[in-house]
């Protein structure tokens, strides 16, 4: 019975020490990268150094006047 206990026991901290040692791993794509933080941080320079674009002006639609027709004829 101890030893049935024990063996248990030694299983599940050895599955709780394996999945607890993955925990801190992650993907490549994850990972951070120098060159991306770089040009990132060019991208960020540039637009806080960048001048604010005026919109564009409001194109004028001309309209024709409305025909009025004389009752006269």
């Amino acid at each position: 019975m101890y030893r049935r206990s024990a063996a248990i026991a030694v299983l599940a901290l050895a599955t709780v020490g394996g999945s607890l040692s993955q925990v801190g791993a992650a993907p490549p794509t994850v990972t951070p990268s120098p060159g991306y933080d770089a040009r990132l941080q060019e991208q960020r320079k540039a637009a806080a150094n960048a001048e604010p674009v005026e919109p564009a002006p409001v194109p004028v639609v001309r309209r024709h006047p409305k025909r009025t027709h004389h009752l006269a004829h």
